[in-house]
C-alpha cells in the first residue's frame, strides 16, 4: 500500500473549514490517521496539520480560538491591519497555548510547512525542528500575508520569510498519496462541490480551484472573517466533506 499523506490548503480564517475536517477525522478515520506518513500546509492549513499530528485531542481548543481569533478581527475598525492591533502576536499566543512542549520532536520529518523566502521569492517545505521555537517561527513564517499581518517578515535561521501560500499553497508530498484538503471548491480530494457552476478551473499556487463567484466570496472571507454563524457552518461543511471522502475511499469508521 503506498504511504498516505494529508495536506491543508492555504485558507486564512476559512482554517475552520480544515478543523472540522481534522475532527472528521479523528471520529471516523483513526484507521486512516494510523497510516498517514507526512502532514503537509501552508498557512492556516499548516497549523491545522500541525495540531492533528502533535495534539489532536487539542482540536477543540483551536475551534474555540478560532471563533475567538476572528471575533477580535471583526471587532477591529480595519480588521487585521488596524493600527495598534497585533495580528501575529495573537496568533503566536494561540500555538503557544495549544502546542505541547515536545511538539517539535513530534513533527520531525512528519510535518512540511510551506514558507515563502523574502529574497529569492522560492518556496520551501521544512520538515525539520531543532526545538518548539522553531516550529513556532516556521508556522508563524507560513501564516504570515504581508502588510495584512504586519510590515516585518518572520525571521528564521537569519532569513526573512512570509506566507507559503503565496507560492505554494497546497503542498503535495512526493511519495505515497497526497490527500488534498481545501475550503476552496476544486479538482481536490476534499473540498466544498459548488452546484450549478461551469466547470472552469485555475491553477493557483499549486491548488487547482473552480472559478466561481462562491470560491470568490471564501477568498474575502479569508482574510475578513465571516460570523460566528456562518464560521460554524464552514466547520460543519469541513465535517461532512470529509466523512463524505471516508465513506468513498472505504476508509470510514
Amino acid at each position: 500500500m503506498k504511504p498516505i499523506n494529508l495536506s491543508f490548503a492555504a485558507c486564512g480564517f476559512l482554517g475552520i473549514y480544515h478543523l472540522g475536517a481534522a475532527s472528521a477525522f479523528c471520529k471516523h478515520g483513526k484507521r486512516l490517521l494510523k497510516d498517514v506518513q507526512a502532514f503537509a500546509g501552508a498557512s492556516a492549513g499548516s497549523l491545522v496539520a500541525s495540531v492533528l499530528l502533535t495534539a489532536p485531542e487539542k482540536i477543540e481548543d483551536c475551534n474555540r480560538f478560532t471563533y475567538q481569533f476572528a471575533e477580535e478581527t471583526r471587532k477591529q475598525s480595519f480588521g487585521a491591519v488596524t493600527p495598534g492591533y497585533d495580528f501575529m502576536a495573537r496568533l503566536r499566543s494561540g500555538m503557544e497555548s495549544i502546542l505541547p512542549p515536545h511538539a517539535h520532536e513530534l513533527a520531525q520529518d512528519r510535518l512540511y510547512v510551506s514558507i515563502t523566502n523574502t529574497r529569492t521569492r522560492q518556496n520551501y517545505l521544512v520538515s525539520r525542528f531543532p526545538s518548539r521555537e522553531d516550529l513556532i517561527k516556521v508556522l508563524l513564517a507560513s501564516s504570515f500575508v504581508p502588510i495584512y499581518a504586519g510590515l516585518r517578515p518572520v525571521e528564521y535561521q537569519g532569513q526573512k520569510w512570509v506566507d507559503g501560500g503565496l507560492t505554494n499553497s497546497l503542498p503535495v508530498l512526493p511519495a505515497g498519496r497526497t490527500v488534498t484538503i481545501s475550503p476552496f471548491c476544486g479538482r481536490l480530494d476534499i473540498s466544498p462541490q459548488d452546484q450549478g457552476q461551469l466547470s472552469v478551473y485555475i491553477k493557483v499556487t499549486n491548488q487547482d480551484i473552480m472559478l466561481s463567484l462562491p470560491n470568490l466570496m471564501r477568498l474575502n472571507q479569508a482574510l475578513f472573517p465571516p460570523s460566528t454563524r456562518k464560521m460554524e457552518a464552514l466547520y460543519q461543511r469541513g465535517f461532512d466533506d470529509t466523512v463524505r471522502f471516508l465513506r468513498r475511499e472505504h476508509w470510514f469508521e
